[in-house]
C-alpha cells in the first residue's frame, strides 16, 4: 500500500474539528520551547528522515510482530486440540485450563525479557537487539511443532511445551518495546500515528493468518488427524517467516534518535548506572509515565487477549457453537481491525491520541456486557454484530499505541522503560486474561463475567488517558523535530520562530 496516497485520501475525508485545533496548539507550544532550550533549535538540527530506510524499518518491525501474533493466533485457535494432545487424561475443562496456563506461563517470563533486552537496546542499539529477539521467537515457535505428544513421551510432552513457551515469552519481552521504539524514532512527527499503526497492522495480519490457517485445517481435516499431526503444520511455518524477518532487520541502520544522541545517551546511561542502576532509575525517575504506560497497555491488551486468545474457546466451550462458526466469528473481528487500524492511526495524528483512546475506552465500558449477552444467542447475526463492535473498539486501542508509548520516555531509557512497563502490564493482566476469565466462568457459571472484566480494564485505561499528555505531531522527548523533507524542515523552523516571537 502506498502510504502517501493513503494519507491523502484519508485527509480528504476528515474535517478538522476541536481535536485538530488542540493538537496544533500543543505542537506550537512545544516548538516554541525548543527555541529556548540549550542548545536552541536550528534548521540544521531538525532531522530529515531517510524515506527508503523508513519504509524498510516499518516493514522489518511489522514482520516481527506479525510472526509473534501468527503464533498467538495459532495457539488460541488450537487451544482445544492442544489440550487433547498434551493433557489427554484430564477433563475438557481441565484441559482448557492447563492449555491456557501454559499460554500464560510465557507471560510470566516476559518481564524478565523486558528487563534484559530493553536496557540492552538502550546501550548497544535497537537494531541488534531486535535481530536477536527475532531469532529466539522463530526458534521457540518452530520447536513447539517438534514436540512429541503425551502419548509418546508422557509428562515430558507438556514440560517441553512449557519450555518452548518460556523461550517465546522471554524473547517477546524485548520485541514490542523495541519495535515501537524503532518505528517511533524513525517516523516524522506529523505522521507518527499513521506509521506506528503499521506495527499493529502486522500484529493483526499475523493473527488473522494464523487463525485462518487453523480454520482451514479444522474444516479440511478430521479431529483425529488434527490431534495426531495436523496441529503441527502452523508452527513449522514460523521458521521461514523468522528467517525473512531476520534478513530484513539485519539490513537496517539504527534509528536517527539513537545515532544522533549516542554520546549524550551514553553519558546518561553511565550516570544512571552509577546512581544505582539504569533499571532502578526508570522506576525512580520515570514512575509517572511508567504508570500511564501500564494503564494504556492494560486497556489495549485485556481487550486484545480477550478477543484473540479467549473468545475462540468461549464460543465452543461456553456457548457451544461449532468450531468453524467460532473461528469465523473471531476472524470477523480481526478483519474489522485490519480494515480500520491504518485509518484510525492517521486520525490520531489529526485529533490526537487521547481522543482516540478515550472514544474506544468509553465505548468498551458501555458495550462489554451487552456484547457477551449477544454472544450467547443461537443465531449468527447477533454474535457477528458484537464481534464487529469489539473489532472497532480494538482498532481504537491498537492504532495509537505504537506512537503513544515511546513518546512517554526520553531516548536514553526509551527502549528499557517501555519494555518494562509494557511487559509488566501484559504479564499481569493481558496474557492471563484467558486463564482468569475461563476459571471465573467455570467457577461462577456466569457467561457474562468476561464483559465485567472488560469494564474494569476500560476504567483503568480511561484513568491512564486522563493522565496522558498529548504527543500527536510533537517531537519525541529529548529529540529535535523529525520531518519528511528539507522544505518541511524550513517550514517547521519558521513556524517555531513565529510562535516564539508572538509569545514574547
Amino acid at each position: 500500500m502506498d502510504m502517501s496516497k493513503f494519507e491523502q485520501n484519508a485527509d480528504a475525508q476528515l474535517a478538522h474539528g476541536w481535536g485538530s485545533a488542540y493538537v496544533a496548539s500543543s505542537r506550537r507550544r512545544v516548538l516554541a520551547g525548543l527555541l529556548r532550550r540549550k542548545p536552541p533549535l536550528t534548521e540544521e538540527s531538525i532531522t530529515v528522515v531517510d524515506q527508503p530506510m523508513l519504509k524498510r524499518a516499518i516493514t522489518a518491525a511489522a514482520l516481527g510482530n506479525m510472526m509473534e501474533w501468527f503464533d498467538f493466533g495459532v495457539y488460541g485457535y488450537l487451544a482445544t486440540t492442544l489440550g487433547k494432545v498434551f493433557y489427554p487424561d484430564a477433563s475438557g475443562a481441565a484441559q482448557l485450563l492447563a492449555t491456557f496456563a501454559t499460554f500464560a506461563a510465557a507471560f510470566v517470563v516476559r518481564p524478565l525479557g523486558g528487563l534484559f533486552f530493553g536496557p540492552l537496546g538502550d546501550r548497544i542499539g535497537r537494531q541488534k537487539v531486535l535481530a536477536a529477539t527475532m531469532i529466539l521467537m522463530a526458534v521457540g515457535t518452530f520447536c513447539v511443532g517438534l514436540i512429541p505428544s503425551y502419548a509418546s513421551i508422557g509428562l515430558w510432552a507438556p514440560v517441553l511445551l512449557l519450555l518452548a513457551r518460556l523461550l517465546q515469552g522471554f524473547s517477546t519481552g524485548g520485541e514490542y518495546g523495541g519495535a515501537t521504539t524503532f518505528i517511533a524514532e524513525y517516523s516524522p512527527d506529523k505522521r507518527r500515528g499513521f506509521l506506528g499503526s503499521w506495527l499493529d497492522f502486522g500484529t493483526f495480519i499475523g493473527y488473522s493468518m494464523g487463525s485462518l490457517m487453523v480454520t482451514i485445517l479444522n474444516a479440511s481435516m478430521s479431529e483425529a488427524d488434527m490431534v495426531a499431526w495436523g496441529w503441527r503444520i502452523p508452527f513449522f511455518i514460523a521458521g521461514p517467516m523468522g528467517l525473512i524477518g531476520l534478513y530484513l532487520r539485519m539490513k537496517l541502520e539504527d534509528t536517527p534518535a539513537f545515532r544522533e544522541q549516542l554520546d549524550a545517551h551514553e553519558n546518561k546511561v553511565r550516570a544512571a548506572e552509577s546512581a544505582g542502576g539504569e533499571i532502578a532509575s526508570i522506576f525512580t525517575k520515570f514512575w509517572k509515565p511508567l504508570l500511564v504506560c501500564i494503564g494504556l497497555v492494560i486497556l489495549y491488551n485485556v481487550t486484545n487477549y480477550m478477543i484473540t486468545a479467549y473468545l475462540p474457546t468461549y464460543f465452543t466451550e461456553v456457548v457451544h457453537r461449532s468450531q468453524l462458526s467460532a473461528d469465523m466469528l473471531v476472524l470477523a473481528s480481526m478483519v474489522v481491525v485490519v480494515l480500520l487500524i491504518l485509518v484510525v492511526g492517521h486520525i490520531s495524528d489529526i485529533v490526537g491520541r487521547r481522543a482516540v483512546f478515550a472514544f474506544g475506552g468509553i465505548v468498551q465500558v458501555i458495550i462489554a456486557v451487552p456484547c457477551f449477552w449477544l454472544f450467547g444467542m443461537s443465531n449468527v447475526w447477533a454474535p457477528a454484530i458484537a464481534c464487529v463492535a469489539f473489532g472497532i473498539v480494538l482498532a481504537c486501542f491498537a492504532a495509537p499505541t505504537a506512537s503513544t508509548l515511546p513518546a512517554l520516555f526520553p531516548t536514553a531509557v526509551r527502549y528499557g522503560a517501555l519494555s518494562i512497563g509494557f511487559n509488566i502490564a501484559v504479564s499481569a493482566f493481558g496474557g492471563t486474561t484467558p486463564l482468569v476469565t475461563s476459571a471465573l466462568v467455570t467457577a461462577t457459571g456466569s457467561k457474562l463475567f468476561p464483559g465485567f472484566y472488560l469494564i474494569l480494564s476500560g476504567l483503568v485505561g480511561l484513568w491512564a488517558v486522563w493522565a496522558l499528555r498529548e504527543t500527536a505531531t510533537q517531537p519525541l522527548v529529548g529529540s529535535p523535530p523529525q520531518v519528511d523533507s528539507p522544505q518541511e524542515a524550513a517550514e517547521v523552523y519558521a513556524e517555531a520562530k513565529e510562535v516564539a516571537a508572538a509569545g514574547r
